[in-house]
């Protein structure tokens, strides 16, 4: 679960860029990205690099995620967002929450999901 929550940790450091804008800067950004997510995973104690069903769960959550914030809160339309992120299968608007929020409150309930992880985590070991 933290490894999923922490995903986009290496945007803290070095900025969140857009997929194409990655693409175009190459292999660098993605090296230095893999980097940073290897020691961030390290810091928290976790192994350095998630397994490729998890990197792929993660990424469809993401995709899905992106999809939904895109005509719910972007402006998108379905057949905008489709041809960016593709329809998500198995998943409609109606068993989601979409619960725009302030950026403190969005901060707020990250750390407080990040607490409730950690203490899993502790109480696990």
């Amino acid at each position: 679960m933290l490894m999923a929550l922490l995903h986009d940790a290496p945007e803290y450091v070095i900025g969140d860029m857009i997929s194409p804008f990655k693409s175009v800067v190459g292999g660098g950004y993605k090296s230095v990205e893999a980097r940073l997510e290897a020691a961030i995973h390290l810091r928290f104690s976790l192994p350095p690099h998630p397994t490729r069903e998890l990197k792929d769960r993660i990424k469809k959550a993401d995709t899905v995620a992106a999809f939904f914030e895109a005509t719910e809160l972007a402006g998108f339309s379905l057949a905008e967002a489709q041809k960016f992120f593709g329809l998500p299968r198995g998943i409609s608007r109606d068993m989601i929450a979409i619960d725009p929020v302030p950026a403190l409150e969005a901060q707020r309930r990250f750390i407080e999901r990040f607490e409730a992880i950690e203490a899993l985590r502790k109480a696990s070991s």
